[in-house]
């Protein structure tokens, strides 16, 4: 089992308006699960002439790779769906909630 990340602290609901999206992001506590609760099918990909899911996924977790595949990291997913939604080929993304207890927690203020 991952050990959980330790704590991260959480600025002043005060200051959160003003805050970056990547500074928000360094407030999300992420609770890995053994199984990933997003998978990406890297042959389905490399038919997939715009790739969508790279640039519109906002936590940046979709790499291409040199031979036209896709390199997920869903370890840092906090789970919007956007790649799934983006996505218009068929069995390229399989989505699913992650098991209890595991994922994305997000704390302000």
């Amino acid at each position: 089992m991952i050990p959980d990340p330790p704590p991260r602290s959480t600025p002043p609901a005060a200051d959160w308006d003003d805050l970056s999206f990547a500074d928000r992001m360094a407030t999300v506590h992420f609770r890995v699960g053994q199984r990933p609760h997003i998978t990406v099918d890297p042959q389905v990909c490399r038919t997939c002439p715009a790739q969508p899911c790279v640039t519109a996924c906002p936590a940046d977790l979709f790499t291409p790779t040199a031979d036209g595949g896709i390199l997920f990291n869903y370890e840092q997913c906090f789970e919007c769906g956007t790649c799934y939604m983006v996505c218009d080929q068929d069995g390229a993304i399989s989505w699913s909630y992650p098991d209890g207890g595991h994922g994305v927690v997000f704390r302000r203020g």
